[in-house]
């Protein structure tokens, strides 16, 4: 309690500094802000909680229950929040899941939102099992970007944490998007027992082609009973004993993720703290879960019912209205969104969206 104590200080200093800075610059200002001066200009659609993986930081091995397909919203209702986002300043759009190509007309609805007024930049994250017969269609849609989830190159180690054996077409999907030039990130998740050679492996993926391997701390999402303690906060101090010539490189200042150049690499090695949500302070995004429900920290309990309100009728003007209630009550960090949600298992991120 007294860490977190101490760490919403520092945060409400950082905000501050962050706020006087933002006051001066106009071009910084955004049509929706939180009550901590955060402009929100990101938004993340779950489109589905399905997913043909079962990794062991996301789901337990049976699984978690499926919302009901009634339950999901629809692509027409997720076509709608979108556009009234777009009237609100929102300019990147990310589809997650579940893994999205699980959910039948993904692509369909990648191309409608694409030609959206106000979808600036379109990305999308998935497991990379089913995308690949799409690559030739995204990289003609002009696909802004594509997170690949791989956390090993060891056949043994993948079907262990993602209790399946589909390596071989993770691979065959990540080559296929280098080959066809779509802007590509790797997302790997670092366990406790994730070797520093898996670490090497991985990175190395980076020295051939221009795309950046993000490590990320695992986060309390498993969808099973929550730990004592979750171990973490010691992930850049591990790579930079791996890697101590990596150099930082200037990033926007809204990005979760802090990103290396190394020597010798056509691309780049990267982290994201999510756990230790050392980004907080600049987080401009805000999510929808698989049923409707709008999540403005990842840590929270869900700050409001959009599907009730799109299916008891509620006009664009009311919805509009009710988002920005929400995003002004928005957590200074999610600490503060953790203690608030007081949660006794961990919520699985396939319902989520990362």
């Amino acid at each position: 309690m007294a860490g977190n104590c101490h760490a919403s200080h520092v945060w409400k200093g950082v905000v501050m500094k962050i706020r006087q800075t933002r006051s001066t610059d106009s071009s910084s200002r955004a049509l929706l802000q939180d009550n901590h001066a955060r402009p929100i200009t990101y938004l993340r659609l779950a489109i589905t909680d399905r997913c043909n993986l079962r990794c062991i930081y996301c789901r337990p091995e049976k699984g978690v229950p499926f919302v009901p397909h009634e339950e999901i919203l629809s692509y027409e209702e997720l076509e709608r929040l979108t556009a009234i986002f777009c009237t609100l300043g929102i300019s990147k759009v990310r589809i997650t899941g579940g893994e999205p190509f699980a959910r039948k007309g993904c692509l369909a609805l990648l191309e409608r939102l694409k030609a959206m007024e106000g979808v600036r930049s379109l990305h999308i994250t998935t497991n990379g099992i089913e995308i690949a017969p799409y690559l030739d269609a995204l990289a003609e849609l002009g696909i802004s970007s594509i997170n690949l989830s791989l956390d090993t190159l060891d056949r043994q180690r993948f079907r262990q944490i993602t209790r399946r054996d589909h390596l071989d077409d993770v691979l065959r999907t990540m080559h296929g998007i280098i080959e066809r030039r779509i802007p590509l990130k790797i997302n790997s998740v670092v366990l406790a027992d994730t070797r520093d050679e898996e670490i090497v492996s991985l990175a190395a993926l980076a020295r051939e082609a221009a795309l950046t391997v993000r490590f990320i701390e695992k986060m309390p999402f498993s969808g099973m009973a929550r730990p004592a303690k979750l171990v973490n906060g010691y992930l850049l101090q591990r790579l930079e004993g791996i890697f101590p010539a990596m150099e930082e490189c200037t990033q926007e200042e809204s990005s979760t993720s802090r990103v290396f150049s190394l020597a010798g690499y056509r691309g780049k090695i990267g982290i994201i703290q999510g756990h230790s949500r050392l980004f907080c302070s600049t987080c401009n995004k805000v999510r929808i879960a698989p049923e409707g429900i709008l999540k403005t920290c990842l840590y929270d309990n869900g700050v409001l019912d959009l599907k009730k309100m799109l299916r008891q009728g509620a006009g664009d003007r009311e919805i509009h209205a009710a988002i920005h209630r929400s995003i002004r009550k928005r957590f200074l960090n999610g600490y503060e969104a953790e203690q608030q949600a007081r949660q006794g298992s961990e919520p699985s991120m396939c319902r989520i969206g990362g």
